[in-house]
């Protein structure tokens, strides 16, 4: 059976797409869905910890979002450019995306900041505004761009963000996501604390969020999309403590879809054991997919038609992840990388 990108759009009111981070992190929605039987729940994301049992363990991505964004000029021209920054390839060597992408052509330099940054196309990526890029300047590269980027917010998102530091996690660390794993966001750390006092343990692990977060499905037919490949790594601390929570009978609780996707990475790797592993993953999880890690997980609202509902839609059904988001719509829910979240419990959940 071909399965159609068309079989998971939704409508959804733009009225509904939240612009901003709530004033208090946990002053959310949750809405809670069942893989087995469809059935949802209404309540308030500060109840989360009901869903959590002593020793499972919750798995965060502790991955840093980078100002990416910078706009600049054509040095020969002065023409405006714009750079979204996705992964470092190694040194000053960055993928990117450009705009206008037909303009910029391998060998054109860049300058940003008077000059403060330059960069020089190196060469054309076979996406749509994918270059290459150099990058020449004096000092820490970091530095400069926390100086000269800019957060880059999905386009979705109107408003301007007052406070960069909302569109971080609370335990952000590693440098170098071009987008924010947007679940996470909903947790402070003395939320986290009680978790912990509560018996859960706290796991991380790293992926860099790259283009697959902005790039859309294009082709009808789910099999002939190719997701872009995004860097991971689990150390063996966190490897452990997760592997021992699975021996132990416990729960495996992924905190957003890059979380199960690094996880379930891992999984088929080792023939659905935890072990400490990095490197690049480009999985993609529609319906289908045989879990092999993840019992639960913690997710937002995703777009209609992206990857990211359908990942859902593999882990819960297809129809039931569209009802509960007819009722998320009928209920207005706020929507996407600022909205409310949803906890789904694997089809094993027995109702307490």
């Amino acid at each position: 059976m071909t399965l159609k990108t068309t079989d998971y759009d939704y409508d959804l009111p733009e009225e509904l797409i939240a612009q901003s981070p709530t004033k208090d992190r946990l002053n959310c929605r949750l809405l809670c869905l069942n893989a087995k039987d469809g059935h949802y729940q209404d309540k308030m994301f500060s109840a989360i910890k009901e869903e959590f049992e002593a020793g499972d363990v919750l798995v965060l991505n502790n991955t840093r979002v980078l100002p990416a964004r910078l706009y600049g000029e054509k040095e020969e021209t002065g023409g405006h450019v714009e750079v979204l920054l996705l992964n470092n390839v190694e040194g000053d060597l960055w993928e990117t995306l450009v705009k206008p992408g037909r303009r910029l052509k391998a060998g054109t330099k860049l300058s940003f900041g008077d000059g403060r940054l330059k960069a020089e196309i190196k060469e054309t990526l076979d996406y749509g505004g994918g270059r290459l890029l150099e990058f020449y300047y004096d000092g820490i590269f970091l530095e400069i761009l926390e100086s000269l980027g800019e957060m880059p917010l999905p386009p979705y998102i109107k408003n301007k963000l007052t406070d960069p530091d909302r569109y971080q996690t609370v335990y952000a660390k590693v440098n170098g996501s071009a987008a924010a794993p947007t679940a996470g966001l909903h947790f402070t750390e003395d939320y986290l604390k009680s978790l912990q006092e509560k018996g859960v343990k706290i796991a991380y692990l790293t992926l860099h969020v790259g283009l697959g977060t902005f790039r859309p499905v294009n082709e009808e037919d789910l099999s002939d999309h190719q997701m872009h490949s995004e860097f991971y790594r689990l150390d063996p601390e966190n490897a452990e403590m997760i592997s021992q929570a699975q021996a132990n009978g416990h729960h495996v609780i992924a905190c957003g879809t890059t979380c199960i996707r690094t996880l379930e990475t891992i999984g088929q790797k080792f023939d659905g054991q935890v072990k400490a592993d990095s490197g690049w993953t480009d999985i993609f999880i529609y319906p289908g997919f045989k879990f092999t890690v993840v019992d639960h997980f913690i997710t937002n609202f995703h777009l209609p038609k992206s990857t990211l509902v359908m990942l859902v839609a593999a882990f819960a059904g297809r129809d039931h992840v569209l009802n509960a988001y007819r009722h998320a719509v009928e209920e207005k829910y706020q929507f996407f990388s600022f909205g409310d979240a949803m906890f789904v419990r694997g089809p094993q959940y027995i109702e307490k």
